[in-house]
């Protein structure tokens, strides 16, 4: 029977109520004994070793949801033959373009096999679920990768209008620069102009938005400013681009959409594609040491993705560090 995702969301909190319980006798194990259930019309082929899923993906531990690419960007992952290794991607070369499916990962299960010990948010007996809607499947690389450029240009223009809206919603008048974050001046300060090349020390306070929760700053307590060399692409590229509009002295708030700040990269505080504000004072702007290396241009604003496990499940630094990773 095929079962559209609406349907199939419907039918979730019975699904999830049974996979929690690991009483519904229609899960199927794999040889790792990953627990899972697929929902199929059975036309077609299923993925095949060297091709590539394009799908909707959702995790749940207990009542909270770790990740959602809906609303988002779809999740890509590469199909490999079935290993006995206990994860969830066991069982993407049983799926199909069209299907959906359920897996439970038991986390007393993945403790054993690992040897190891719990991240703090997990808990004995937990169990993480994911729900998959495939989406497509593609043959190479090649096409997988123009997929994503016109899925990255259509989540570039959502998040653009989150940050419009929300400035709208806010009646707050904030100007643009030509790579696209938004700013409102408080005071543009009166000494030297932040540019390529120089180095500036920076007080900042990160927030979520529309939520305004704070996940990182250094505007209280005995943290000393934050040292960044313009151009040097040790931070996003909204910082880079943003932090140009002041002086020495000069504060301020910046908007910055996700494709300008971590882009799919998630961290502490903060999911992937979050679209953040910036209040910052610009403490001081100085000639760069010697030794800071400036890149011409700006940099790159989306890293090439790393295929093999979804982006949302790699730690991440909370500095406003550049979407692409550490040297």
């Amino acid at each position: 029977m095929k079962i559209t995702f609406p349907k199939f969301l419907g039918l979730m909190s019975l699904v999830l109520l049974g996979a929690t319980a690991c009483t519904n006798s229609e899960f199927k194990r794999t040889k790792a004994g990953l627990q899972y259930k697929i929902y199929s019309d059975g036309r077609g082929e299923t993925a095949k070793k060297g091709q590539f899923l394009k799908l909707q993906l959702v995790q749940k531990l207990r009542d909270s949801s770790l990740y959602t690419s809906y609303g988002t960007m779809p999740a890509y992952l590469p199909v490999d033959s079935p290993h006995n290794i206990y994860s969830p991607w066991e069982i993407l070369s049983l799926l199909r373009k069209g299907d959906s499916a359920v897996a439970v990962l038991s986390v007393d299960t993945l403790l054993r096999k690992m040897n190891g010990q719990l991240p703090p948010f997990l808990k004995k007996k937990d169990k993480i679920v994911f729900t998959f809607k495939i989406l497509d499947v593609f043959a190479s690389e090649d096409l997988l990768n123009k997929d994503r450029t016109a899925e990255l240009a259509k989540q570039k223009d959502r998040e653009i209008k989150f940050v419009e809206d929300y400035l709208a919603s806010k009646h707050i008048q904030a100007q643009k620069t030509a790579h696209g974050v938004y700013y409102v001046i408080q005071d543009p300060g009166t000494g030297a102009q932040v540019d390529s090349g120089k180095q500036v020390a920076v007080r900042y306070t990160g927030k979520l938005l529309p939520s305004g929760r704070i996940f990182d700053g250094n505007m209280t307590g005995p943290a000393d400013p934050y040292k960044l060399v313009i151009g040097a692409g040790s931070v996003i590229p909204g910082w880079e681009d943003g932090l140009k509009v002041f002086k020495k002295g000069g504060k301020g708030t910046l908007y910055v959409p996700a494709f300008m700040a971590y882009d799919d990269r998630p961290g502490p505080g903060r999911k992937p594609f979050e679209n953040l504000m910036f209040d910052v004072e610009v403490v001081d702007v100085t000639d760069a040491p010697p030794a800071a290396a400036v890149p011409q241009g700006m940099p790159n604003m989306r890293g090439i993705p790393q295929m093999g496990r979804p982006q949302q499940m790699q730690p991440q630094q909370a500095r406003p560090q550049q979407a692409q990773p550490h040297k």
